[in-house]
């Protein structure tokens, strides 16, 4: 469960470490983002010579959480951080970095983040 002001740690190489939702998507009544769902946030650790810069409002995607998340096929999938991919625009769902690090879950490709699925070594 992602609300504002979580912190999250970035999964891919653009230069940002660590992320603060600012909002999630899906309407102003919307509280907690799951796997999948998209997020705004905004960049308080990042790399000096990365593409992302400290202070910037990036928009990511949520690919692990510490919540466990019930499937349509009775299992549960928890992970040990809640970690996001940054992505470009809303509607274009291309990653900013060029690799992806550590799993991420398959909510992340059924809601259509192909490409952030097959930069990640692995899709669990």
């Amino acid at each position: 469960m992602i609300q504002l002001r979580t912190v999250l740690a970035v999964a891919d190489n653009s230069g940002a470490k660590r992320i603060r939702v600012i909002q999630v998507y899906g309407g102003s009544r919307r509280r907690f983002g799951y796997v999948g769902d998209m997020v705004i946030a905004s960049v308080i650790d990042a790399d000096a010579n990365g593409t992302v810069k400290k202070g910037e409002k990036v928009r990511a995607v949520i690919v692990r959480t510490r919540k466990e998340q019930r499937r349509d096929s009775g299992e549960y999938i928890r992970f040990d951080e809640n970690a996001a991919v940054i992505i470009q625009a809303r509607n274009n769902k291309e990653p900013v970095g060029t690799r992806v690090f550590g799993p991420i879950a398959r909510e992340v490709k059924d809601q259509g983040f192909n490409k952030v699925a097959s930069l990640a070594p692995e899709v669990l």
